[in-house]
């Protein structure tokens, strides 16, 4: 028996590959399938099933690639409907992979298709469960997300209740816990670091799994969601209607340009996505560029950023990471990116276009420049409320194209986040919509909180 989990960091994303006798099944698979492949030509094996835990909202999935690729069956559970060949199974239905088995546990919560996977060993014992976004380490799936449904979140939280207790609890606690998601992720509210982990431990230290009326935890996992980034919903569908051939995606996505085909894109409507280091960014861009630096959770801040999923994208980048942008996007179903300027930044300045700059100045100095400034925070407000520099004003990376009225065009604005990434995100969109007076702060909240500059701090309030 082969299980791998193999876990990428950008999304707070774990697929799975199970290997028995020479044959394999994948659960949850990215979009990209050479991984896949890859590891089942180095076992000698046959990706025999594709399983998956329910409809992603937060990636598109491989499923259907794969398919096509390896002849693998794609699974759903119970109540899920497709616009493509796959097998919807019954609740309690079983797969073999050589002499494993695994066994279909329809937990309805997270959304209506969700399901888990028991995997029964050589020897039919529960040996582990593929929960996917019915329980996560530390956590539970948020029961909001659901597509083209009648039920409400209070609905689907109360069906996870039932499903956790009914389906997932009654489980031997040394069954091993492997979740689709890790810290980072937006389908939880309190994921752990850690990606795995037994049940039992999980019944001592989740909150979701302890003592309590149904009435009490629907209240607990409703409250304190945040909206879902607005790509969510889009993913979805691609991910129940199927999508174009990733390799397809990223071969246009990836061609070099050259400055007048670049330029003539951007006449056309194209966006410019700059995707290099925040403080190579900031000293010279593309004007009306947005900088989504690719070292960081680039997919994620491209589809909470840019609304339209159809979008035309140019980008910057170096050289050899012009593939990786492309599937990053592909991702998250940002298929229309059609190349990079040749030569970078260098290219553009060389020839004379002109450019744009973001003043940046290192947390001393801002602890000193403390008369009459105007903080934006753009961190979460999860984050800010915890602790914050004196006076600033939350305005929140996910919201900020909403919120941009409220700012004076007039005004300086010292922006920072917590180390840095999102604050050079917020002053590239800033500028592009005539802020100019922008102070980017490097190294964020983790750089200021070493200076003398005054904070406020969340104050626990006394239980004595």
């Amino acid at each position: 028996m082969k299980i791998e989990q193999l876990y990428t960091g950008c999304l707070a994303e774990a697929a799975y590959y199970i290997e028995s006798e020479g044959e394999a099944a994948i659960i949850d698979p990215l979009r990209e399938t050479s991984p896949y492949l890859e590891m089942a030509k180095e076992n000698g094996a046959k990706i025999k099933y594709i399983f998956e835990t329910h409809f992603h909202a937060d990636f598109v999935s491989g499923h259907v690639d794969l398919a096509k690729e390896t002849g693998a069956k794609i699974v759903f559970g119970p109540t899920a409907t497709t616009s493509f060949q796959s097998h919807i199974a019954t609740n309690g239905e079983e797969f073999k992979i050589g002499k494993l088995t695994i066994k279909v546990l329809h937990t309805p919560g997270h959304t209506p298709e969700s399901s888990t996977y028991l995997l029964l060993d050589e020897n039919g014992k529960e040996h582990a469960i593929f929960s996917g976004d019915t329980l996560f380490i530390g956590d539970v799936g948020r029961p909001d997300l659901a597509i083209k449904s009648d039920l409400t979140k209070e609905d689907l939280a109360g069906l996870l209740f039932d499903s956790l207790r009914e389906k997932i609890m009654t489980l031997p606690d040394d069954v091993i816990v492997y979740p689709a998601h890790g810290a980072g992720s937006a389908c939880g509210k309190n994921m752990s670091k850690e990606t795995f982990d037994t049940l039992g431990h999980q019944k001592e230290v989740n909150y979701a799994l302890q003592n309590m009326t149904k009435e009490a935890f629907v209240k607990e996992v409703t409250e304190g969601i945040l909206p879902p980034p607005q790509y969510f919903p889009k993913n979805a569908m691609l991910n129940k209607s199927g999508y174009q051939s990733v390799n397809e995606v990223v071969s246009k996505g990836s061609r070099a340009l050259k400055l007048d085909e670049f330029k003539q894109f951007i006449k056309d409507g194209a966006l410019v996505i700059d995707t290099r280091a925040a403080q190579d960014f900031n000293k010279g861009f593309v004007p009306n560029s947005l900088f989504i630096g690719i070292q960081g959770g680039f997919a994620v801040w491209l589809g909470t950023l840019v609304e339209d999923i159809n979008q035309p994208i140019v980008f910057i980048a170096n050289t050899d990471k012009a593939e990786e942008v492309a599937l990053r996007a592909a991702r998250v179903g940002y298929d229309n990116v059609l190349g990079h300027l040749t030569g970078g930044i260098s290219t553009w300045t060389n020839a004379g276009e002109p450019v744009e700059t973001i003043t940046s100045i290192q947390p001393e100095e801002f602890a000193k420049r403390t008369t009459e400034r105007v903080v934006l925070d753009v961190r979460k407000p999860g984050e800010y409320e915890a602790e914050h520099v004196e006076n600033a004003k939350l305005f929140s990376l996910d919201f900020i194209r909403s919120n941009m009225d409220e700012l004076d065009k007039n005004q300086e604005y010292f922006v920072h986040c917590k180390g840095g990434y999102r604050s050079m995100i917020a002053s590239s969109i800033l500028k592009a919509n005539g802020i100019e007076n922008i102070v980017e702060v490097i190294g964020g909240m983790d750089a200021i909180l070493k200076t003398d500059a005054p904070i406020t701090a969340f104050v626990c309030p006394s239980t004595l």
